[in-house]
């Protein structure tokens, strides 16, 4: 399989503090399915006001960053917004053993029929959201918001800066399948979460492809 290209020609968004991982990496997954005209502002407003919602250890409000229940509760209403007509937007919240990186996995099918992922897993030992928006026979093409002060240690992570509007990392697929608390690993199963998002106007369907038997 080869990685599909993104329709969109707008700017993905960076990480501005330490806790905003998840809204950050929701609005990417938009810019990356959607051109800029097609994006609703309530859309953005709406992504910012369910995310940040968990408490920090002195009960600050957001710096726990989004919790596993805000990130289910804002796929449902993705998939209800694009009832609504406004966006041509689908969401499917999966959670649990459901979440794993394989050659035959949900994650995977949704990237070759031309969606994206926001997916929890854990950098540099901290829980945190990421962009999948790519595969190929044994990596994963993905947007990481956060801005690396070094290099990371592990070399078989490509890190890139030449495809802005794409991914800025490729790693391999097994790196996610981990239950510890190691460089872009699940986790543990139980924690798992992923929000597959489609642009229902250019996702693969049996009824958009069309095969020819020889």
């Amino acid at each position: 399989s080869t990685l599909l290209a993104s329709s969109a020609a707008s700017d993905v968004y960076k990480r501005q503090t330490e806790y905003d991982c998840g809204p950050i990496t929701v609005m990417n997954a938009i810019i990356y399915l959607f051109e800029r005209e097609q994006i609703p502002p309530d859309l953005i407003r709406n992504i910012m006001l369910y995310c940040l919602d968990g408490y920090g250890a002195e009960g600050a409000p957001g710096k726990s960053g989004t919790t596993r229940a805000a990130m289910m509760f804002l796929s449902n209403f993705l998939c209800s917004f694009g009832r609504t007509g406004q966006l041509e937007i689908s969401s499917r919240y999966l959670s649990g053993s459901c979440v794993r990186v394989s050659q035959n996995s949900s994650v995977t099918d949704c990237l070759r029929r031309g969606g994206a992922v926001v997916v929890r897993l854990y950098l540099l030992e901290d829980p945190h959201y990421i962009l999948l928006t790519g595969v190929d026979e044994e990596r994963i093409y993905a947007f990481d918001p956060y801005l690396l002060e070094e290099p990371l240690p592990e070399k078989d992570i490509i890190v890139t800066d030449a495809h802005p509007y794409r991914y800025n990392r490729v790693i391999p697929f097994s790196y996610f399948n981990r239950t510890g608390h190691t460089q872009y690993a699940l986790g543990e199963t139980a924690g798992r979460e992923a929000v597959l998002l489609f642009n229902t106007h250019t996702e693969l369907t049996e009824e958009k492809t069309i095969e020819y038997i020889i």
